[in-house]
């Protein structure tokens, strides 16, 4: 819920049968999603549909009744690209080829029939195809050879962007120069948008907070929403609603002071980086059970290499004896799974890549490999510095997915709550 309730409404159609038939996950309407509501819209749903024509029609028609509807998907050259069709359609308009737009498309298909080693007459219908527009309709760039396109009708607007998330983001911002958008966005209220971010209690706990302190009111909307073992807090403040937004956030960090660890939306691999730079520590990890995971969230921050220096995913336990030194005999003793080879391989990690921290995950993430003593989502996590260590031992739910997954969020908060973060105290 956006702050206020009087916003415009939005809606967001999301297109593509291998999206329902799940092929693929849709990235495209939760991005879609968040901008319309940091610009004060007012999100009212998000759609996803399949590309049988009936279906289509009927969601566009309906996302087109709201103030602003954002389509993605659809806009290809073959014959089940049909959303610019259908939306000239629901506006009652014709289509009309753009000359101007045929050339800019036709430019572009010639360099990929070239590099295909293709006749361009290959391209030429889908040229035509991508190039017909809704009458009044403007196309505002090209990603490829697909346009984004928006239409004004009834008062109301109507955006297409193309299917791939990375080109839909890379036209969004031009649609938000159009002065169709300006003019709607001016009728908006920005609430103020605040985060809090906990990772130990649990999803019900944090609602039944924020209803004991009191809950929405006229100007407030929250969301309570729970990733990757964290707890995001989102509150969407009006002026009006100041006090009552003061009075929840005091209450979840009397009630959750211990877990409440950030107050912005860097990922906790962004946070653990930062930690490490501020203490002038490098960082190596040493993965069994998570594959790598842990250093695939840290490599996926830009600027992650001047504290990250590698890692090593010793699946075997030849490469925890021979690449990280733990003992044969800690090995025969205490099996691969257990604190104590965490423990050496954190330690190895540090000794093999020169890092001043060593984190280690070794575990059963399943479905096979469990036993009575060591059931499938046992996992233990070892965080070892110059000044101490840090250990747990996880007894995590779910599938395979879930437990390498779970391990790697967990084991990238350890090592936060080891080096302490954000002024909290950690949790």
């Amino acid at each position: 819920m956006t702050a206020g309730g009087s916003a415009p409404r939005a809606t967001v159609v999301v297109t593509g049968s291998e999206l329902v038939r799940g092929g693929r996950s849709d990235a495209n309407g939760p991005f879609l999603a968040a901008e319309l509501t940091r610009l004060g819209l007012e999100p009212a749903t998000v759609t996803i549909v399949g590309d049988e024509p009936g279906e289509l029609d009927r969601a566009i028609r309906e996302g087109m009744q709201a103030d602003l509807c954002v389509l993605s998907g659809g806009l290809g050259p073959t014959h089940d690209d049909r959303t610019i069709e259908l939306v000239a359609r629901a506006a009652g308009r014709r289509l009309i080829v753009d000359e101007s737009l045929v050339a800019e498309i036709e430019r572009v298909s010639r360099g990929v029939a070239e590099r295909l080693g293709r006749p361009y007459a290959d391209f030429t219908q889908g040229v035509t195809k991508q190039a017909s527009l809704p009458e009044g309709a403007l196309a505002l760039g090209l990603a490829g050879t697909a346009p984004a396109v928006l239409l004004e009708h009834d008062g109301r607007v109507a955006v297409a962007l193309p299917g791939p998330p990375s080109e839909l983001r890379r036209l969004w911002p031009r649609v938000l120069e159009q002065e169709a958008l300006r003019d709607l966005l001016a009728r908006t209220r920005v609430p103020d948008h605040r985060v809090l971010r906990f990772f130990g209690p649990s999803e019900s706990a944090v609602a039944r907070t924020l209803e004991e302190a009191g809950g929405e009111a006229d100007g407030l909307g929250i969301t309570v929403c729970a990733r990757d073992l964290e707890i995001h807090v989102d509150l969407f403040v009006a002026a009006e609603a100041e006090e009552r937004a003061a009075a929840l956030e005091r209450a979840l960090r009397a009630r959750f002071s211990q877990q409440l660890f950030a107050e912005d939306e860097r990922p906790v691999e962004e946070i653990v980086l930062d930690l490490c730079r501020g203490a002038g520590l490098t960082l190596a990890t040493a993965e069994s059970c998570t594959g790598g995971l842990v250093g695939a969230r840290l490599t996926s921050v830009p600027g992650s290499s001047d504290v990250y220096l590698g890692g090593v995913v010793s699946y075997s336990d030849d490469v925890k004896r021979d690449v990280l030194g733990v003992p044969a005999d800690l090995l025969g003793l205490h099996g691969a799974v257990s604190a104590e080879t965490a423990r050496a391989m954190a330690t190895g990690a540090r000794r093999a890549l020169g890092g001043e921290i060593g984190l280690a995950v070794t575990g059963i993430a399943g479905p096979g490999g469990g036993t009575p003593e060591k059931p499938v989502g046992l996992v233990f996590v070892h965080v070892e510095t110059p000044e101490r260590d840090s250990a747990s031992e996880l007894r995590l739910p779910g599938d395979r997915e879930d437990v390498r997954g779970r391990a790697t969020v967990t084991a990238l908060h350890l090592l936060r709550r080891t080096l302490g973060t954000n002024g909290h105290t950690p949790a």
